[in-house]
């Protein structure tokens, strides 16, 4: 009886770009979970539907009918059923009668709950009592792209990660300390920088996809050498925002530079070799499975080759990338499949095939800090959750209380 579901609520909050999202509060006779979904701007194509027509006001006014009656006095232990449950209520593939925001955000607030009426955090329910690793922060140091202005650099994320810290703590402050050197690198390139930002806390320099590699490469080298540990540059290239198809060409506006997919593999294989990537997210268009292949051929030794667009956190999407060799990693957003359970499927298949999960936020993201738990309780060695910003500190700053929490605590290994 402690943990049937007795009450739900569902209301409409900010994201981080003030735009509406939904937050949802799940009430069992013991216990208490609440979740908020965010959004994306650069987002695949097959990734469900985020909200129906009508928006989040049209679930609200809709929530009591499709969604309260059909969950009360459900067990918020049957998270599988209930998420089944919510997938029949909508009746489309890509949920969008109810919406994937508002599927991923009831079945969260289910698990949290569930976890609650036991007095257990969301990571040790998820995740067992010999869960003691703690993922690698993956953070936004420069926006480019969707998440910046027209000119910016093309490449849509300069990202960096600490991958010689000894625990979260210094894993997260070496990220800031590095922002804070790129804003003073930035300023001796580009005179009229005012210090803007892009959506995930990134700053937005005018100079050009060269000149952001190589201070982001700088800022990396003089930081570690600071604090004593390995920090390696990484990149979101968000290709599909790059890609023409009608003239099948990558295309950089900033630089005026063309590429067809044999250029596109010779310049991202230059890329991690001259700067030492460590991971290079969507580096081809999302339907490009065999450019992913090509290039994790090449490099996959040496740098993770991650899809986020190109398998959109979907099971039987990634077991063609799997079949197909594309990537060795995969970004997963339980908004992108809209349940709980059907992310936990996609990161079960990707390590049981050495392919790496990077837990992740959203462009337009809340201070719900639920995505810190689900990379502990999953194992996820990485987390990619911005370096600054309210909403993005709210991730690495629980976990930070999580790692007080686990005992023999430890940084995770790929």
């Amino acid at each position: 009886m402690d943990s049937i579901i007795e009450d739900v609520q569902i209301r409409k909050i900010l994201d981080s770009r003030g735009n509406p999202t939904v937050e949802v509060d799940v009430i069992t006779w013991n216990g208490f979970g609440r979740a908020a979904a965010p959004s994306g701007a650069s987002t695949g194509s097959r990734e469900v539907v985020s909200f129906p027509e009508g928006g989040v006001d049209a679930i609200l006014s809709e929530a009591e009918d499709i969604i309260y009656s059909e969950l009360i006095g459900m067990d918020a232990e049957d998270i599988v059923t209930i998420d089944e449950i919510l997938r029949e209520v909508d009746g489309t593939e890509n949920l969008s009668a109810i919406g994937g925001n508002t599927t991923v955000a009831v079945s969260m607030a289910v698990a949290k709950a569930a976890a609650s009426s036991y007095n257990l955090p969301l990571y040790k329910y998820l995740g067992g009592n010999f869960v003691n690793e703690l993922p690698f922060p993956l953070g936004n140091m420069m926006n480019g792209g969707a998440h910046a202005g027209i000119n910016a650099p093309d490449i849509q994320e300069f990202l960096v990660v600490p991958v010689g810290a000894n625990n979260i703590v210094e894993a997260v402050f070496a990220n800031s300390s590095v922002h804070k050197r790129l804003k003073e690198l930035i300023q001796t390139k580009d005179s009229n920088f005012t210090g803007g930002k892009g959506d995930e806390g990134g700053w937005v320099p005018n100079i050009t996809n060269d000149a952001a590699l190589e201070i982001q490469a700088q800022a990396c080298e003089e930081v570690g050498d600071e604090l004593g540990i390995e920090i390696r540059p990484s990149l979101d290239m968000a290709s599909s925002e790059l890609w023409d198809a009608d003239e099948g060409k990558y295309v950089y506006a900033q630089d005026g530079i063309k590429r067809d997919t044999g250029d596109q593999i010779e310049f991202v294989k230059d890329i991690i070799e001259t700067y030492n990537m460590f991971y290079v997210e969507d580096p081809f268009d999302e339907s490009d499975f065999d450019g992913f292949a090509q290039l994790t051929a090449k490099v996959g030794d040496k740098c993770l080759i991650c899809g986020d667009d190109l398998f959109v956190t979907n099971k039987e999407i990634l077991a063609k990338g799997i079949e197909m060799n594309a990537a060795n990693a995969i970004i997963i957003k339980p908004n992108q499949i809209g349940s709980l359970s059907e992310t936990y499927a996609t990161v079960k298949l990707a390590k049981e095939n050495n392919v790496v999960p990077v837990v992740s936020h959203r462009s337009g993201e809340t201070t719900d800090a639920t995505i810190a738990h689900l990379a502990v309780g999953l194992g996820s060695p990485m987390i990619k959750t911005g370096a600054i910003g309210g909403e993005r500190i709210a991730k690495l700053n629980e976990l930070i209380r999580i790692e007080e929490e686990l005992p023999n605590a430890r940084m995770a290994t790929f």
